[in-house]
């Protein structure tokens, strides 16, 4: 089993100011939760950079991901490396990820911007039930979404500065693989959970 922070942030962002090196290493020291979605608005030019720090540590994961504000609302890609061509509608960057196997989750569904209601239109993967800086209102609103559409649930802290990382994360039936995790979340072999607060090293 692999825990999954599946919703993480770099200094990539404009809006974050995690740095890629804190992420590697907090991930490395962390007791349990061993692999992580690196997953900035808009670009995987994070992804790029915490991939390339963690070449030199071993047993811990970097997924390839990005969220990409759509027309309707945020949708998380993972398993991709490059960013879909605009228009970013969601049916234009779903096709863009179905063609690549990559996986597509409606990211906080019921928290500004995400896709709300409208999520129900369309093929998505899964639904973030459980996001770490989501209120546990919007959160259980996500959850009743995914049972709805009878899809699975996952978590990820969506951290944009240092102390509010691993704070969410998914337990996922699988190993240390992105294909094998991508699976597991595609036939439901996932458990949310959440910490306290953010471990400090």
């Amino acid at each position: 089993m692999m825990r999954v922070d599946l919703h993480i942030h770099t200094n990539y962002s404009p809006d974050s100011s995690i740095q890629p090196k804190i992420i590697v290493e907090q991930l490395y020291a962390h007791p349990f939760i061993k692999a992580v979605a690196i997953t900035d608005h808009n670009t995987v030019k994070g992804y790029y950079k915490v991939k390339e720090l963690a070449s030199t540590y071993r047993d811990i994961l970097i997924i390839p991901g990005v969220e990409v504000s759509t027309i309707e609302g945020d949708l998380i890609l993972l398993g991709i490396t490059e960013l879909p061509p605009k228009p970013w509608t969601v049916e234009n960057v779903i096709d863009f990820a179905r063609e690549r196997q990559a996986l597509t989750i409606a990211a906080h569904p019921y928290r500004a911007p995400g896709m709300g209601d409208l999520t129900k239109n369309y093929d998505v993967d899964a639904i973030e039930v459980l996001n770490g800086v989501s209120s546990s209102h919007v959160n259980k609103m996500a959850e009743n979404l995914a049972k709805e559409m009878n899809l699975p649930g996952v978590a990820g802290s969506d951290a944009h500065q240092v102390n509010e990382l691993w704070t969410a994360y998914t337990e996922i039936q699988a190993s240390s693989d992105a294909d094998e995790i991508f699976e597991a979340i595609k036939k439901g072999l996932v458990r949310v959970a959440s910490t306290e607060k953010s471990i400090h090293f």
